[in-house]
């Protein structure tokens, strides 16, 4: 028997990183926000309170899902999705609303400085020699 050799792997990059991060915290936020959906019975008449329970795991596995997909070219717009549908969610709870607007602040930084963090190192990838980035 020949020993296993470690495996390589992939090379991520700062928007995938920092997104994956966002919305892994956020997925807790999300599920509990369910429960508060689901304690507070604030869904419109007819419709039974544990389906807030069900959105928020729906809604917390999405994310995760994009969480794992931000190396995929639509991804970051789902992501955006996600935080939109969230947003929405504050017409039920407004406390929701305040949780999407922190985490879609953090959403818009980890994608657009992320973004400028790759772009800046594929380009010192490409000429080692820049002096101070430039």
């Amino acid at each position: 028997m020949s020993p296993r050799e470690p495996r390589v792997r992939r090379q991520r990059g700062a928007l995938e990183s920092l997104g994956a991060v966002v919305l892994g915290f956020e997925s807790v936020i999300v599920f509990l926000g369910g429960l508060v959906v689901y304690g507070l019975k604030v869904l419109p008449f007819g419709i039974d309170p544990w389906w807030g329970v069900v959105g928020g795991v729906v809604m917390a596995l999405a994310m995760v899902v994009v969480a794992g997909m931000l190396n995929r070219r639509g991804a970051v717009w789902a992501g955006w999705g996600l935080q939109v549908l969230l947003l929405l969610g504050g017409f039920l709870v407004p406390a929701l609303a305040v949780v999407a607007l922190i985490f879609g602040g953090m959403w818009a930084y980890a994608t657009i400085k992320g973004a400028a963090l790759d772009r800046q190192n594929a380009r010192r990838a490409a000429d080692p020699d820049l002096s101070n980035g430039e």
